[in-house]
């Protein structure tokens, strides 16, 4: 996938937008428990080259189907 072509300013704006989503409260606590995940798993013997621990399914899949809700869209997915 292509990078975005953003202007400086814009790159720098975005970089600040998305590291303050990346260290809010929930991401913290779903990282934690992904890298809890992955270190059991490899202890277990596990090849997890080309996987990321999904936290709706509750399982290791693959990067590409990690993302977007399953196919079924974030807006679903992250309704309470």
């Amino acid at each position: 996938m292509a990078k975005q072509q953003l202007s400086p300013k814009a790159a720098a704006d975005k970089k600040k937008r998305d590291l303050a989503r990346a260290k809010r409260g929930d991401r913290k606590a779903k990282k934690a428990e992904n890298q809890r995940k992955r270190r059991a798993a490899k202890k277990k013997g596990m090849n997890l080259t080309g996987l990321d621990y999904d936290h709706t399914t509750k399982k290791f899949v693959s990067v590409k189907k990690n993302r977007g809700g399953h196919g079924k869209g974030t807006k679903k997915n992250n309704m309470v």
